[in-house]
């Protein structure tokens, strides 16, 4: 009693000066939720060091904020007025000695109300306390009238408005309680760090070698099915022999340029990912995080696995084939053009599911639209080199094996490979939307009883619709198959558990591939090698504040391939480990988090390359932060900040898969914040 009492004659003391001292404006707006139904939003801005109190105060604290209406029957309140989370800070008090929560900058004060008559006015009444470092003042009077009308809906009445370009413009300091100008660099320069730009530019060129590689890889796989293998010998036959002896480097150029407009036309399917990158540059972080579009995906590799099994064919419609066929009679470079649009489209039974592995693979990885470009001319190279090959040396056609029963056993292995990537996109779906259900265990057990099976069928115990009788094990068909059951017991080896960690023992092979093994039924954890760390910046800011430790912004996603290998295979490594647990506060934000914002975070921005968007998930405001604040879209991608979060300690970096490179980076973090 005797803190109140104090308190009260504290602010008492103030009243003379609460005529002139206003550290608080309200402004004032509405939005329509349906015909009937409004919600009424009440922002106050802060002066600089000034706190507005919550409506929830404990007895015996500050004066809470009260906003009180007058009742009317022309509208009904609906539910309890709310305060938005965002600036919110909850801590102890010395003050009051007690717990309190309040604002700083600005807050948001939100109230939804049913309308019952075609025109009416709103009146109430703001009763607020407001204090900084040395004094509070007291405003109990603060009236407010919103008037409403059917032709117009809600407008303000004597107040400041709340405008559109406003809640843009303090979007930053709302969402994340700090703007892109309050950013600082240091000064410190350490020499055991190359710098970011050079490691981003080493990283992004090795990504998009190692693309071309699996694009190629696949573009081999496809060759081997029989869609194409057959095409090879008659297609360089038909080209070496149509102009006659005469002319026969006529049609070696033809059947080299074959090849060439083969990589072409895949390539093309590239460029429209191209234009929907330069409009939006997470667009295709969207696009490969997507709940629907992944379970989509997760269906038709399954439709394609059946169909490389052998019940039924995929085909394009047969007027895409005659089109083009008529195309073929241009004669000269259009002809060939066609020709080889013609092997594209009827090959597509066979390349198609391969593409779409590529598709799905190259848009969730980093690089955006280069490297869908990247893998598909790996694919088309694979493809079209050996018909500018064998034209070259058409002896070589006498080396290629006969096509045969083994041509339908490649598509069939490929099938098996189908049904396991399924599971890894309905594994993405299930990651970024948190359904819980292809945790680590169940997706483990799937992807054994997939290979399983492609064991038993590679041994001759498992038979689909047009497989040859095997009649005698070849020597490469019994290595096939201990090679795949290796991989199976590999597979099993995942389920032993890392008593350091208390997580499952991560598969190097799988990284990426596989759930984290922190997504587990038996061994759960939210952070990596179960780190302490937060997922919320401000939450993360504070903690930092309180220890006075640097903060490690870990910008990543749950389908990050590149994400899983440093967290399953640097993060633990011993000469690491301790700068995660001593030396700084780990905030890890995902940027392809589906799970749906608060209402009153979701906020229209601006683009850091022109126009707007509206943040409709987690993913949206950590991916907005990423590009606003540091002007990168990548992930993994690691920035040092001090314990405020608004000074960056050193470059930041990207992927980094070795281990002394990315200790000079921490230790360089640390130089930075000791300098301070």
């Amino acid at each position: 009693m005797k803190k109140l009492a104090s308190l009260v004659l504290f602010v008492i003391s103030l009243s003379g000066f609460s005529q002139i001292l206003n550290p608080v404006k309200w402004e004032f707006g509405s939005q329509k939720i349906s015909e009937t139904e409004y919600e009424l939003i009440f922002l106050a801005k802060m002066d600089h060091h000034w706190a507005l109190y919550s409506q929830f105060v404990e007895e015996g604290g500050p004066l809470p904020t009260v906003f009180s209406f007058e009742s009317s029957a022309d509208f009904e309140l609906i539910e309890a007025l709310t305060e938005a989370e965002i600036n919110k800070v909850t801590q102890h008090d010395p003050v009051f000695d007690m717990v309190v929560s309040k604002y700083y900058d600005t807050a948001i004060f939100k109230q939804r109300i049913r309308v019952k008559s075609s025109e009416f006015s709103i009146i109430g009444n703001i009763d607020f306390m407001t204090c900084d470092d040395t004094k509070c003042t007291y405003k109990p009077d603060n009236p407010f009238t919103f008037k409403y009308a059917v032709e117009t809906g809600i407008s303000i009445v004597g107040g400041t408005q709340i405008s559109d370009l406003e809640l843009t413009e303090n979007a930053d300091q709302l969402l994340y309680g700090m703007t892109p100008d309050s950013f600082s660099k240091t000064t410190v320069e350490c020499s055991t760090q190359s710098s970011s730009l050079s490691q981003d530019i080493k990283s992004s060129n090795n990504s998009l070698w190692t693309i071309l590689g699996l694009g190629f890889l696949g573009g081999l796989l496809a060759l081997l099915t029989p869609c194409v293998f057959p095409m090879i010998p008659l297609t360089v036959s038909f080209f070496t022999k149509k102009d006659g002896n005469t002319n026969e480097k006529g049609g070696i150029f033809k059947a080299i340029l074959y090849g060439v407009f083969i990589v072409l036309v895949y390539v093309a399917l590239s460029i429209p990912f191209h234009l929907l990158d330069s409009v939006n540059p997470d667009i295709l972080n969207e696009i490969s995080t997507n709940v629907w579009l992944n379970s989509i995906f997760f269906v038709i590799f399954v439709f394609f696995a059946f169909s490389f099994f052998g019940y039924y064919e995929l085909t394009l419609p047969s007027t895409w084939t005659n089109s083009t066929s008529r195309g073929e009679g241009f004669g000269g470079i259009l002809g060939v053009f066609f020709m080889a649009l013609t092997l594209s489209i009827v090959s597509f039974s066979c390349t198609g599911p391969i593409l779409g592995s590529l598709l799905a693979g190259s848009l969730s990885a980093d690089g955006g639209a280069w490297q869908l470009t990247a893998g598909m001319g790996g694919f088309g190279i694979a493809l079209g080199l050996p018909f500018a090959l064998f034209a070259l040396f058409p002896n070589m056609l006498k080396a290629l094996p006969k096509s045969g029963g083994w041509l339908n056993t490649t598509k069939v292995v490929l099938g098996f490979l189908e049904l396991a990537l399924a599971f890894k996109f309905l594994s993405n779906a299930d990651l970024v939307k948190h359904w819980g259900i292809l945790k680590i265990e169940v997706f483990l057990g799937i992807w054994i009883l997939v290979f399983a099976g492609l064991t038993l069928y590679i041994f001759g115990k498992l038979k689909f619709p047009h497989d040859s009788p095997v009649k005698k094990l070849s020597f490469f068909r019994v290595s096939s198959g201990v090679l795949v059951l290796a991989f199976v017991l590999y597979l099993g080896s995942g389920f032993r558990v890392n008593t350091q960690t208390q997580t499952f023992r991560p598969l190097t092979l799988l990284s990426g591939l596989a759930p984290p093994v922190g997504y587990s039924f038996l061994y759960p954890n939210d952070c990596p090698n179960n780190f302490d760390c937060f997922k919320d910046l401000k939450q993360g800011v504070a903690y930092a504040q309180k220890v006075n430790k640097p903060i490690l912004l870990d910008f990543t996603g749950y389908a990050c391939v590149n994400c899983r290998k440093m967290e399953e295979h640097i993060w633990p490594k011993p000469a690491i480990k301790s700068y995660f647990e001593n030396d700084y506060v780990l905030i890890s934000l995902y940027v392809d988090d589906k799970q749906e914002l608060p209402e009153d975070q979701k906020l229209t921005v601006k683009r850091l390359g022109g126009g707007a968007r509206v943040l409709e998930n987690y993913g949206h405001k950590w991916a907005h932060f990423q590009t606003q604040f540091f002007q990168s879209n990548s992930q993994p991608y690691y920035v040092l900040v001090s314990p405020d979060g608004k000074t960056v300690l050193n470059a930041p970096v990207g992927y980094t898969p070795d281990e002394d490179e990315y200790k000079a980076f921490l230790e360089c973090g640390l130089e930075g914040f000791n300098a301070l």
